[in-house]
């Protein structure tokens, strides 16, 4: 893939006019408080539904598994249907090229300081992959995210950089 090797043609994205911008943040204040309580209240349903299910289950790791992958599925796309949504920093500072470096400075420092943490006992490990969405790094674009996060240590994973920049930690051990 030609991007995924020249990350500097991941360009920033065009700016939004602010109409447009302004429209969907007032659809995001009504829109999402509802995705909100649609979401708890099928997550509620799903676990009422578990609790009696759990005796088949038990029997039964097929329909665990498959019980679990069903309430993933609907969950995502509940939670997906406000994928349009525009927060108010967004409405604010669309095109302000240094208030997205500084989002993305901080999501790639937060994920360095996460997956170069030590290792404790009984704890889950630190992580060794990660993905900073198109959210952060909207007004740079995937290069400056690529630029930042290969001078602290992490590497490029194959990525859709329409949707996010995925990255790997490269102090991270080799699993053969």
């Amino acid at each position: 893939m030609d991007v995924y090797v020249n990350p500097a043609t991941w360009t920033a994205r065009p700016v939004r006019p602010q109409w447009q911008l302004a429209l969907r943040f007032a659809g995001s204040v009504v829109w999402f408080p509802v995705v909100c309580v649609l979401w708890a209240a099928v997550l509620a349903v799903f676990l009422v539904v578990g609790m009696f299910a759990e005796v088949v289950t038990a029997f039964s790791n097929t329909l665990e598994r498959g019980y679990l992958k069903a309430m993933g599925w609907t969950l995502d796309r509940i939670w997906s249907t406000a994928s349009w949504c525009v927060s108010w920093p967004e409405l604010r500072h669309e095109g302000d090229v240094a208030y997205y470096k500084a989002r993305v400075d901080k999501a790639v420092a937060k994920w360095t300081a996460r997956a170069s943490a030590p290792v404790v006992p009984k704890k889950p490990k630190p992580p060794v992959e990660c993905a900073i969405p198109l959210r952060k790094y909207r007004g740079v674009g995937g290069w400056y995210v690529a630029e930042v996060a290969l001078a602290q240590g992490w590497e490029l994973r194959p990525t859709d950089e329409r949707k996010e920049v995925r990255l790997w930690w490269s102090a991270a051990p080799r699993v053969a």
